[in-house]
């Protein structure tokens, strides 16, 4: 029982890790794996998954999306704004052709469903 909690908090310390670069890295999504890693740590580490949610940038973030599925207009434009500027690089460092066209293609999907997410209804603590 110790090494599946083990795995379980082990799990959900890369799912923070991952996360944590996604606030940085633009293809790189932070709300599926702080979800990822609350859940994780959940089954491992209640101490953890306390720990995790009461980050302060993330702590809000999986509240809204866990009670609404809402994202915060100021998140929005973040997300967005990143996609933009990884749009912009791809399409003057890719060379020409299908994959570079498909590229900014899956970005202009993802933004698309960002900026259709609704906004919480609270404000975040």
């Amino acid at each position: 029982m110790v090494m599946v909690r083990l795995l379980w908090v082990a799990l959900a310390a890369l799912s923070f890790a991952v996360g944590f670069l996604g606030l940085f890295l633009p293809l790189l999504p932070t709300t599926e794996f702080m979800l990822a890693a609350v859940y994780c740590a959940s089954r491992g580490s209640p101490r953890f998954e306390a720990w995790i949610r009461s980050r302060r940038y993330v702590g809000p973030l999986l509240e809204n999306w866990e009670r609404e599925r809402a994202i915060p207009r100021r998140a929005k434009f973040v997300a967005v704004g990143m996609i933009v500027a990884s749009m912009v690089m791809i399409l003057l460092h890719l060379g020409q052709g299908w994959l570079r066209w498909a590229i900014v293609a899956l970005l202009v999907a993802v933004a698309v469903w960002l900026i259709t997410r609704p906004e919480p209804s609270a404000p975040s603590r």
